[in-house]
């Protein structure tokens, strides 16, 4: 991939949601919501403090993550749409 984030920006690729519901309904492509969990693909280097030390991310390339529904900029990169967002954004790593 031709693309690594900056400072404590990663880039995640959306988990598709199910397309059933648990009563067994088929919910149609135009009534799903978006998933907000997703896979960290890369990572930048962390934030600086003010004195210029690194403050090492607390997620890593392969970590599945929940993220707020509003969270992040969808893009576009190898043909493939997704997310780039800020580390604070990610609300939990699930394991």
């Amino acid at each position: 991939m031709a693309f690594k984030p900056l400072h404590d920006r990663v880039l995640v690729r959306r988990v598709e949601s199910d397309e059933k519901t648990a009563g067994g309904l088929i919910i149609p492509d135009s009534a799903k919501e978006k998933p907000a969990e997703g896979e960290i693909v890369a990572c930048g280097e962390g934030a600086r403090k003010d004195s210029g030390e690194l403050i090492a991310m607390a997620v890593k390339a392969g970590d599945k993550v929940l993220f707020g529904k509003w969270s992040g900029t969808e893009v576009t990169v190898d043909g493939e749409e997704l997310l780039i967002m800020k580390e604070s954004d990610i609300l939990g790593i699930i394991s």
